[in-house]
């Protein structure tokens, strides 16, 4: 359909993406509410016809059959859980700001929230479970809470409102919403602006669910609301989405395409950070070190990548751009050299020896690098999809041990990944022994849908198989790190002290620029704050 009329054609890209969403809400809907009721609520004919004023609906996409007045919050509190990594953390600040900025309020507990919402983690099947046992939990308690009322007589409260986000939203999307009747509200990563209309929705009795994946959303215009923050640590996201395609990962289904914010917007962040006291900022990103400002804004021009280091095949070739992640830390470390900065997660393809050089040459750029290995095996590489040999990853780790003498290296492993064998398996262990990292992330395969291996690997690897070499993994991992730290002892660190000792008040806790934790002694020091660096 050709429309000569943009205001037109955008009412009909909007009435789409409402009907798309209907229809995965519709069946849980009929399933939960009175047939004169689903009348009440449901949408017409001309809830999709062309209305004046409809063209422009602002940063919530207001459907014909919501009014501004019922996005207003008008204080209801909004309780929130997140599981998962740090990127979710950093989504839970922005959902805050967005639901703020719509007039809603914080509830400090799940009793008496009004809304009830849970930021989750898809990437493996024990992390959902998770999720789906704390829904039933929260509908037994709701439902408990409510007997409570009948017993003394007293009006029921208002049930509350409760929403799922997050990569498992996006993932299993109208499933949550038919299976249980466990939530109202299904929001994907890359719609937490249109959380307003959703609540409104689900409060007039009809679930509602957005999960569609942007290719330029990054929430840069959003400020953060860091509630419960230390003050001293905080997380920034520079880029969304993920390119490489890995065969067992479900994020680039789950999370979208690789975007970069605009590096006007992210300095101005940190620098509001530094100006409130902030003393470590760590960059955050599904695929941080791939960063890459398109945008221009900065006067810069765009111009094509350095090659990749050898060995290092990308799955998408990068793109041009006028500005990059070495560039971006170095301008970071530059303006604000009171500023620790760290930065996940990252993937070895990504390591240039500008990066490397710029850590080394800025004492606040932390020499403490997250290399995801994944495995020791070349075969089990290929299988994943990893675009390396253990021999290139192997490279670069030598690479970055000989610009950064003292650098902690940190990684992740999957054990019995498809098709692994016991000679796979003894590569990845002897690939721990030599390069003894300072932590590691270390897990059982599982499988995931949609994924690459889902359609085309056999996940054959026995679970008491896997768990039994995840365990001889760890085992490896631990004496390794047991190894590096007791070579720390005699060496001198900076610590940022982050708070006194949980265990006494007498002493200091904090971390080393390579994120050891430190116990130390409380001596005295001339106007020692939270947030300095002691040497």
């Amino acid at each position: 359909i050709l429309f000569d009329d943009m205001a037109a054609g955008s009412r009909f890209r909007a009435a789409a993406a409402w009907s798309s969403s209907l229809q995965s809400s519709r069946r849980a809907f009929s399933a939960r509410t009175p047939s004169r009721r689903r009348l009440e609520f449901a949408a017409s004919l001309r809830d999709f016809t062309p209305h004046e004023g409809t063209a422009d609906v602002g940063e919530t996409n207001l459907p014909p059959y919501l009014t501004s007045a019922q996005l207003d919050g008008a204080g209801r509190g909004v309780y929130m859980e997140t599981y998962g990594c740090q990127m979710n953390v950093a989504d839970t600040e922005v959902v805050r700001s967005v639901l703020q900025g719509a007039g809603y309020s914080h509830a400090a507990s799940l009793s008496g929230a009004d809304v009830v919402l849970l930021n989750t983690c898809a990437i493996r099947e024990n992390a959902e479970a998770k999720i789906w046992a704390r829904l039933r939990a929260i509908r037994a308690e709701r439902r408990k809470e409510a007997a409570g009322w009948r017993a003394r007589g007293g009006l029921r409260p208002t049930r509350a409102v409760v929403g799922l986000l997050g990569c498992m939203g996006e993932r299993l999307k109208g499933r949550l919403l038919e299976e249980d009747q466990l939530v109202d509200v299904v929001c994907g990563p890359d719609a937490y602006r249109a959380l307003p209309r959703l609540l409104a929705q689900a409060r007039g009795g009809q679930p509602a669910l957005d999960v569609a994946l942007s290719l330029d959303e990054t929430y840069a215009d959003v400020a953060p609301v860091r509630e419960g923050s230390d003050g001293i640590s905080a997380f920034v996201s520079i880029m969304r989405g993920c390119n490489n395609m890995c065969s067992y990962c479900i994020v680039p289904h789950t999370r979208g395409r690789e975007r970069s914010r605009p590096s006007s917007s992210i300095c101005a962040e940190v620098a509001q950070l530094a100006a409130q006291g902030y003393r470590e900022v760590t960059l955050l990103g599904q695929n941080v070190n791939s960063y890459a400002d398109g945008d221009g804004g900065d006067g810069g021009a765009l111009v094509a990548p350095s090659p990749t280091r050898d060995g290092f095949t990308p799955m998408v070739p990068p793109p041009k751009a006028s500005l990059r992640f070495a560039g971006l830390l170095d301008t970071l470390s530059a303006a604000h050299p009171e500023v620790r900065f760290r930065f996940t997660s990252p993937h070895p393809k990504d390591f240039p020896d500008q990066l490397l050089e710029v850590i080394r040459d800025r004492p606040n750029a932390c020499a403490s690098l997250h290399i995801p290995a994944q495995s020791g095996s070349t075969a089990v590489l290929a299988a994943m999809r990893r675009g390396y040999s253990r021999e290139t990853y192997m490279r670069l780790i030598e690479r970055v041990r000989e610009v950064l003498p003292g650098v902690a290296i940190s990684s992740d492993f999957i054990s019995g990944f498809c098709g692994e064998t016991e000679a796979d398996h003894a590569e990845t262990l002897s690939l721990l022994e030599a390069v003894r990292f300072e932590r590691a992330f270390m897990f059982a395969y599982s499988l995931r849908e949609k994924t690459h291996a889902h359609r085309r690997l056999s996940d054959d690897v026995p679970e008491p198989v896997k768990q039994r070499r995840l365990r001889e993994v760890i085992d490896t991992f631990n004496a390794g790190a047991r190894a590096s730290n007791e070579e720390e002892v005699g060496t001198v660190h900076h610590v940022l002290v982050e708070a006194l000792s949980k265990k006494s008040d007498a002493e200091w806790a904090g971390r080393t620029e390579h994120g050891k934790r430190v116990v130390l002694p409380r001596r005295p020091l001339p106007q020692l704050q939270l947030g300095e660096l002691l040497p």
